[in-house]
């Protein structure tokens, strides 16, 4: 489109230049016979003539300079507008003129806008701290060398959907609350594993929040209350010395999770959160280990019976305790017994069969 526009005007232009050169006999000679010609092709055309833009815009630009210079009424212009009407071609120049004024300026005016990392900044600070105000949000900027009012902040906020810190509310994120006690919570849950013989079988498991160590309670086909209270008895005995204490027990709502199994948690000062419901996503932790445990161990193997399932869940928790690094704690094992050593041959050691390997360096 562009290039068909220059093109035009530079053509128009070496015509203007062309005619500027003949006498006024000459020009009105060449005006008649195009004139005629115009006439002859006329009569032979069935339907109106299609013109790009860029002719459009030629034509609409030579139209209204000729009425301006000549003075002609519309009428008049009929005698050398032929192939369009008169008003047509106005009507194309008045769009153009309208087209001209409707181009946004490229200086608005006002303040410019305000940087894309001080806006990344400043909904940073909000959404981390959602008790902070404007004022505040100022004021921790300028320890950064940024000086921006609070009334920008309050914009910058607004265009991002951030409400002011009242409407955010002021208590902590299940985020903070799981970092910050992360050391003290404990979290519980069932899976099932299907045997050769097609029985279910559920699995018990505890799984430190803080280290992500993992304490089996046992598994059963029928996961009674009082099988799953007798379980939770003996894992409490296990985590008397903990430091730090365990303070919360996260669970969900099933009904396997009786009275009588929230009373031996309470009586040692745990205190009991339930997830919501259908929101497994809550006991993260829990679900998240129950895919490791199954993708590492379980899907590679052929559980026989209740028995073979009890003994490979022993060792599987025993490696993953003493000798899996875990990406959640910077690749750090739950409980470490050994300190690492950076000499002596590496050796390798079989967990389940060899299914799992796990290397370690033999001190010299």
């Amino acid at each position: 489109m562009v290039w068909s526009v220059v093109r035009q005007v530079f053509s128009t232009l070496l015509e203007l230049i062309q005619i500027g050169r003949l006498s006024d006999q000459e020009k009105a000679l060449e005006i008649l016979v195009l004139r005629k010609q115009l006439a002859m092709m006329e009569q032979q055309l069935d339907k109106p003539v299609r013109l790009s833009r860029a002719e459009r815009l030629t034509l609409a630009v030579i139209g209204a300079k000729l009425k301006a210079v000549s003075g002609r009424s519309i009428k008049q212009l009929r005698d050398v507008l032929r192939i369009v009407q008169p008003e047509t071609v106005l009507r194309w120049h008045r769009e153009l003129v309208r087209r001209k004024w409707a181009q946004p300026s490229k200086n608005a005016g006002g303040r410019p806008r305000t940087q894309r990392e001080i806006e990344r900044l400043v909904v940073r600070f909000a959404r981390q701290n959602v008790d902070w105000g404007y004022g505040k949000i100022q004021g921790e900027l300028l320890k950064l060398d940024i000086d921006i009012s609070a009334e920008t902040i309050a914009n910058i906020l607004e265009r991002y959907g951030i409400p002011p810190a009242p409407e955010r509310g002021t208590s902590p994120s299940w985020r903070h609350l799981m970092t910050h006690y992360k050391e003290q919570l404990l979290a519980c849950d069932f899976f099932t594993v299907e045997t050769l013989f097609l029985q279910t079988i559920y699995v018990f498991f505890f799984i430190e929040v803080g280290t992500r160590c993992v304490h089996f309670a046992g598994c059963t086909p029928n996961p009674s209350g009082a099988w799953v209270t007798q379980q939770a008895r003996q894992v409490v005995w296990n985590l008397e010395e903990h430091d730090p204490a365990i303070r919360f027990l996260i669970r969900d709502n099933d009904t396997k999770f009786t009275t009588a199994f929230d009373t031996v948690f309470r009586a040692e000062g745990i205190d009991i959160i339930r997830t919501p419901y259908c929101a497994p996503n809550a006991n993260a932790f829990a679900e998240r280990w129950v895919r490791t445990v199954r993708d590492e161990c379980l899907n590679k193997l052929l559980i026989i019976n209740q028995t073979h399932l009890r003994r490979v869940m022993r060792e599987f928790v025993a490696y993953h305790n003493s000798a899996r690094p875990h990406q959640g704690i910077d690749q750090q094992i739950p409980v470490s017994q050994t300190t690492p050593v950076d000499s002596g041959p590496v050796r390798c050691r079989n967990v389940l069969g060899g299914i799992i390997h796990d290397y370690y360096r033999e001190a010299a």
